[in-house]
C-alpha cells in the first residue's frame, strides 16, 4: 500500500510518495487557491496516490493547529483560518489509512533530526523562514509537540523595536517583520517595485538600497528572536530552512550580527546558526518520516 506525505503551506500544497527509508519522491505541488482550498488539496492527494490503495498519510500543516482534533487553521489561508478538520477530510478520502498529523515546525524538526543537520544532536531548534516563520524543538532527542501541538511556534516571538501588526492579532511578532511575505510588503511600501521574496533577495544581492534595507531589517529581527529562543530552550544549535532563508549574505550577515549582540549569556557562547541542507522541502520530508514512524499510542 502507498504511503503519502502532505505539506500544507501558506501558499502551496506539496505531496509525494514515501519510500522505505522515509524519503519522499514523485512530489507534486499546487498553489493554494483563494477558494475551494480542500478541493485543490484533495485533487493533489488523489493525483499522487494514483490507483494504489493508501496505507498511511503523514500531514505537516501550517498552524496554529489542534493536534488533538486534527484541525489546522493557517493564518495565511483565509478559507481555513477559523479551522479546517484536515485529518477527518483525509481519512474520508483514504478510509483504510493511518493518518498522522503535526504542525509544520514539528515536521521540520523531525526531518532535520532524522535526516539532516541535527542527526545526533539532542537539543536544538529547527526553523523555517519562508512565506511565514515556523519552528520545531528537539529536546532530549525528541521532537516536542506541546499541549495542543503548537510547540516551537517561534514566528510569534515578539522582537524589540517593531510594532508591526501580525496576522495572529498581536503586534511585533518576528513573522510580521521578517518573513518573506512581510519583507516584500515592507519593501513595496518603501517604493520597491518587485513582487516576490526571490526577487527581493536578488535585488539585495545586486545592491538595491530598499531591498538591502528590507533584508537587513528581516535578518536583525530573526537574530534577536533566535537569541531569545536559544536562551529559553538552552540550545546551541539552530538550523534554518525555507525559501526566504536562501537569500544569502544580505539576510545572514545582519542575522548573525544580531545573534552575537543578543546571545550574551555564557551558556550561549558558541551558539551555531546554520542553513538547512534539506533543499526539497523539510516539512514534506518530516511528514514522510511522520507517516512511517509508529507512535507510542498506536497498536504494534
Amino acid at each position: 500500500m502507498a504511503v503519502l506525505a502532505l505539506d500544507i503551506g501558506a501558499t502551496k500544497f506539496a505531496a509525494g510518495v514515501v519510500g522505505p527509508g522515509s524519503e519522499v519522491h514523485e512530489v507534486r505541488r499546487v498553489d493554494v487557491p483563494e477558494a475551494g482550498v480542500w478541493e485543490a488539496c484533495r485533487g493533489l492527494l488523489l493525483a499522487v496516490a494514483g490507483p494504489e490503495p493508501v496505507g498511511a498519510v503523514g500531514i505537516g500543516a501550517a498552524g496554529p493547529v489542534d493536534a488533538r482534533t486534527g484541525v489546522t487553521g493557517p493564518l495565511n489561508i483565509p478559507e481555513w483560518k477559523a479551522g479546517f478538520p484536515v485529518v477527518a477530510a483525509v481519512r474520508e478520502l483514504f478510509p483504510d489509512a493511518t493518518i498522522r498529523f503535526a504542525i509544520d515546525g514539528a515536521c521540520l524538526a523531525l526531518a532535520e533530526h532524522r535526516l539532516g543537520a541535527l542527526r545526533g544532536v539532542p537539543d536544538a531548534l529547527a526553523m523555517t523562514v519562508s512565506s511565514g516563520i515556523g519552528g520545531g524543538i528537539v529536546a532530549g532527542g525528541k521532537v516536542l509537540l506541546g499541549r495542543t501541538g503548537n510547540a516551537g511556534h517561534v514566528g510569534h516571538i515578539v522582537v524589540p523595536g517593531w510594532d508591526t501588526p501580525c496576522g495572529c492579532g498581536g503586534r511585533g511578532c518576528v513573522e510580521a517583520v521578517a518573513s518573506g511575505m512581510s519583507s516584500v510588503r515592507w519593501a513595496r511600501e518603501q517604493g520597491w517595485s518587485g513582487g516576490t521574496g526571490i526577487q527581493l533577495a536578488a535585488d539585495a544581492r545586486a545592491g538595491d538600497e530598499i531591498a538591502v534595507a528590507a533584508l537587513h531589517r528581516a535578518g536583525t529581527a530573526l537574530g534577536a528572536a533566535i537569541a531569545s529562543a536559544a536562551a529559553l530552550l538552552d540550545v546551541d544549535r539552530v538550523v534554518i530552512g525555507g525559501g526566504f532563508a536562501q537569500s544569502g549574505a544580505p539576510l545572514w550577515d545582519p542575522l548573525r550580527a544580531a545573534v552575537d549582540a543578543h546571545a550574551g549569556l555564557k551558556f550561549l557562547h558558541g551558539l551555531r546558526v546554520e542553513l538547512s541542507a534539506i533543499t526539497q522541502g523539510a516539512t514534506l520530508a518530516g511528514a514522510g518520516v511522520l507517516a512511517t514512524e509508529r507512535t507510542a499510542d498506536e497498536p504494534a
